[in-house]
């Protein structure tokens, strides 16, 4: 009886779902937290499906995947901000653009500011972090080169928000992390395929904002001016040598490297470790978590060259500075973790089992994902949020549909994680409204670049899968 209700209410049960995701959607748009609606909208849709199961919906899988996400994932957060602020303390960061535009050229202001933001993210700089630093070097560039100002953002999304975010093996950004612990994979999964993806989207995208460019001289359109939030120009202060600024972002790349592969040798497939106060031994898989461990002492390996090389300027700015970067881990960590929570809840109702099967009729597992990610991902409005909910929920059903078609699991890693940046940055986008705020424009005036390249971006996902078909590379 009860199984044949729930077939027969199975048009209320999808529209509470789908009720859930929109309102989570709404309320992220109009700037309400996160972290406060979603478990609001996770138990609006249990109390419309069963009132009885709110409470412990809310104390037994809620709260247990929010907390299980900050265990497994805040301490990259938090190491990442601290190293981004580093950077910044140091003045390593104006080093690295300072020196980008002079080597490639105030007129390739485009391909300078994304270089720029390749670098700084695939250092292990937070995306928001990147926003701040370098918005004042694109403002000076795109105005001594008279590029509308409204083409800043959708520059800086390309070079922070995309590829390097996601695509290009070994980044250590949370996109790149959250799938090795569902696929058992590391960092570098499916490192030709990630740099296929990651060269389409740097040529085409670079290509794009520079038609727009062209279109805008045309019409005899420059800069501007009366523009908001406008930096004040830059001074000719003393800088730091761009090897050495460039030193802990190599760092941070070269020890995740290392780190990957010493840390499964080093503990072999299960550590147990027994302390005197222990009642049993902590028993950890090492294959589970040795992505993460190895972005984390990368990171710290990143930190420590920076105090090297530029410790009196970050020990004058540090307590202050630190403060904000660790308010800003915790912000951006509980705020995936709410959706994290949120997306366990959705996934237990009888609604979402509709959703799943309508996406799992895709026949071909890779198209599947990409589909099922990317859709979770602009729905929250985030990539790691969306990943996130769409891996707890399905991997089972991912990994065995590739099992039988003898697809690695790498390359599953690299399909969830590029899917997962594609059409996360619609308007609503956490990102996207940050970097919006601090380049002083709205979304009339510069959303539609950005969304150009979430295009780009999320056709990136179907070549990458094209390529894998065609050639077996991975």
């Amino acid at each position: 009886m009860r199984a044949r209700a729930r077939r027969k209410d199975t048009p209320m049960n999808l529209a509470i779902a789908l009720l859930a995701l929109g309102f989570l959607m709404l309320v992220a748009y109009r700037g309400f937290s996160v972290i406060l609606f979603a478990p609001v909208a996770a138990l609006a849709a249990v109390l419309l499906t069963d009132p009885s199961a709110v409470l412990p919906v809310f104390s037994g899988l809620f709260m247990e995947k929010m907390v299980g996400f900050v265990k497994l994932y805040f301490p990259v957060f938090l190491l990442g901000a601290v190293f981004g602020k580093v950077i910044e303390l140091s003045g390593f960061s104006r080093s690295i653009v300072t020196a980008v535009i002079e080597l490639v050229g105030a007129k390739r202001a485009v391909l300078s500011i994304v270089l720029v933001c390749n670098l700084l993210t695939y250092g292990g700089v937070s995306l928001f972090v990147v926003v701040f630093a370098v918005y004042p070097f694109a403002a000076e560039a795109f105005r001594l080169s008279d590029i509308p100002k409204r083409l800043i953002p959708g520059t800086i999304a390309l070079g922070a928000f995309s590829y390097t975010m996601d695509a290009l093996p070994g980044t250590p950004q949370i996109q790149n992390i959250i799938p090795t612990t569902f696929f058992n994979t590391n960092t570098w999964a499916a490192p030709w395929l990630g740099l296929i993806g990651a060269a389409f989207i740097l040529v085409a995208g670079v290509a794009y904002l520079d038609a727009r460019i062209a279109a805008a001289r045309r019409r005899g359109e420059g800069y501007g001016s009366g523009h908001g939030n406008e930096p004040a120009v830059m001074d000719a202060a003393a800088r730091a040598h761009p090897a050495v600024a460039l030193l802990p972002l190599v760092v941070v790349g070269l020890s995740n490297l290392a780190f990957t592969a010493a840390i499964p040798r080093l503990y072999g497939p299960r550590a147990e470790t027994a302390l005197a106060g222990l009642d049993k031994p902590i028993v950890t898989t090492i294959s589970s978590v040795t992505a993460i461990w190895a972005v984390e002492l990368a990171l710290v390996a990143g930190i420590l060259t920076v105090l090297a090389f530029a410790w009196k300027p970050v020990a004058q700015g540090f307590a202050e500075g630190s403060r904000a970067a660790v308010a800003g881990a915790l912000l951006a960590a509980m705020n995936t973790a709410s959706e994290y929570g949120f997306g366990a809840v959705i996934a237990a109702l009888p609604g979402f089992l509709v959703i799943r099967d309508a996406l799992s009729a895709i026949p071909n597992p890779l198209v599947n994902e990409a589909v099922t990610v990317t859709a979770l991902a602009g729905i929250t409005g985030s990539a790691s949020g969306g990943l996130s909910i769409a891996l707890a929920a399905m991997s089972g059903p991912f990994i065995a549909a590739a099992e039988a078609a003898n697809i690695p699991l790498e390359v599953l890693h690299r399909v969830a994680s590029m899917a997962s940046g594609g059409m996360d940055t619609l308007p609503h986008n956490g990102a996207v409204i940050t970097l919006l705020s601090v380049t002083g424009l709205t979304h009339r005036q510069a959303y539609a670049d950005i969304f150009a390249i979430t295009v780009l971006k999320t056709s990136a996902v179907f070549l990458v899968i094209g390529v894998y078909y065609l050639t077996g590379i991975v």
